[in-house]
């Protein structure tokens, strides 16, 4: 490796963990913010509003940012010579399960919006998909430590 690169690499690959623990975590607690709003709605007028400004700040000040930081510093890493081997499986696993985790965000957001303007779905819907984070989040984590 360069040895400019071999100087940098680590600190990229610090902030990418960091960038991802901070993605994940908002991945984690917005659809079960979702949860609560949704189960709240035309209850009372007060929490539902508390929850919009919760999940709109979530999402545009932590979830954002740290997708895209997740995103330019694993596309640094990624682009790094002599770091992933893509004849193998697992960065193409890796890279699917990114991908899924970006749309899966991209749902996030349109769900946001649907709340904020009162059309929520069922508590039990935001429920199941409060598990889609986790599952990507294992395949992720599975294909890059085994590297199979």
């Amino acid at each position: 490796m360069f040895d400019g690169l071999a100087l940098v690499y680590p600190y990229v690959k610090a902030f990418h963990v960091v960038a991802v623990i901070s993605w994940m975590a908002g991945l984690f607690y917005l659809p079960r913010l979702f949860v609560y709003h949704a189960e709240r709605h035309g209850r009372a007028a007060e929490p539902v509003a508390s929850f919009v400004i919760m999940e709109d700040k979530l999402l545009r000040v932590i979830m954002n940012p740290a997708m895209i930081a997740t995103w330019l510093s694993g596309l640094a890493l990624v682009m790094t010579p002599g770091i992933v081997s893509w004849d193998m499986v697992w960065p193409w696993v890796k890279a699917g399960c990114v991908i899924a985790m970006s749309v899966f965000h991209m749902w996030c957001a349109r769900e946001r919006r649907r709340l904020a303007q009162g059309t929520a779905r069922a508590g039990r819907s935001y429920r199941m998909m409060n598990e889609v984070p986790t599952l990507l989040m294992v395949g992720i984590v599975t294909a890059v430590i085994v590297k199979f």
